[in-house]
């Protein structure tokens, strides 16, 4: 199978992990990074790798655009505001790493078959892609009228770029549990713990429903997790589901997989998973549209 060519702009943490993780991708190849600091250790990792490593940004980017068909912003909500509009008049697919909300919010296991051909994808957050698909298999069973979600990070796993972004996390990933996740009403914390060890990615999520069937809300809750482990191998329940009345509780764990990132950072993790997981399926799509 050809693979399809894809970029990487943004060359810190979320960069990095991205490019390791493309390394093991059947369907995607990886041709160059984009950063703004020569030095920075992303371009550096990326020139020991064979990869072009460009220094100059976005712009410098462009005055290659055949390298890539596909770009992966993960820069931040800011930039991404500039960047979206460039690479659509490029006509670039592109991955929205940040909380900017331009794109469709996309959470693989939930809605990524109805976004194949949009020209930018926004993976919400990482609290909306470890919780969304949960809020999602609960109301698959009955409507959520509200649904709540904390998500517990480690602090030193929240870079400058997430700090920046509260704000947009807190209202991106609420408007992603109602118009994904399928709740009526949503709301989404972020809580950084300065735990030393750090601790890893915990999230609770609370769902009041209309009625309540436990059996088969459990089997629900069951697959997703399945599901999402797919592509996120440390995802994964503390415990079953809680029923209490009609409200349902769950809470979840995400070990990242140390690809460069540390395993205590499954924030990260998760993001950069769920990217590869769009962009593959946009690849495999693109391909076989080639192929027909």
């Amino acid at each position: 199978m050809s693979k399809v060519k894809v970029a990487i702009l943004g060359s810190g943490n979320i960069g990095t992990d991205l490019m390791m993780k493309l390394r093991r991708s059947s369907v995607l190849e990886l041709t160059a990074v984009i950063g703004i600091d020569p030095e920075s250790e992303g371009l550096q990792v990326a020139r020991e790798f064979g990869y072009e490593a460009i220094d100059s940004g976005i712009d410098g980017f462009l005055k290659r655009p055949e390298m890539a068909d596909i770009v992966f912003d993960a820069t931040s909500a800011r930039a991404h505001f500039g960047h979206a509009q460039l690479l659509k008049e490029a006509g670039k697919k592109v991955i929205d790493m940040t909380p900017a909300a331009i794109g469709d919010l996309v959470v693989p296991p939930v809605n990524m078959e109805k976004h194949l051909d949009v020209p930018n994808i926004n993976l919400i957050t990482c609290g909306g892609q470890a919780t969304i698909p949960m809020v999602h298999a609960v109301s698959r069973i009955s409507p959520v009228k509200y649904a709540e979600i904390v998500a517990t990070i480690s602090s030193v796993s929240a870079g400058p770029g997430t700090r920046a972004n509260i704000d947009e996390f807190t209202q991106t990933t609420a408007r992603g549990i109602e118009q994904i996740g399928g709740a009526k009403k949503g709301k989404a914390i972020i809580i950084l713990n300065p735990a030393e060890p750090p601790i890893l990615m915990r999230n609770a999520v609370y769902c009041l429903v209309e009625s309540v069937d436990e059996r088969k809300m459990t089997e629900s809750i069951l697959k997703m997790e399945k599901t999402v482990q797919s592509y996120v191998p440390g995802y994964r329940l503390k415990t079953e589901p809680i029923f209490d009345g009609n409200k349902v509780t769950i809470f979840l764990e995400v070990e990242g997989a140390g690809d460069y990132l540390p395993k205590y950072s499954g924030n990260l993790d998760i993001m950069t998973a769920a990217g590869v997981k769009v962009a593959e399926e946009f690849a495999r799509h693109q391909i076989k549209k080639k192929v027909i």
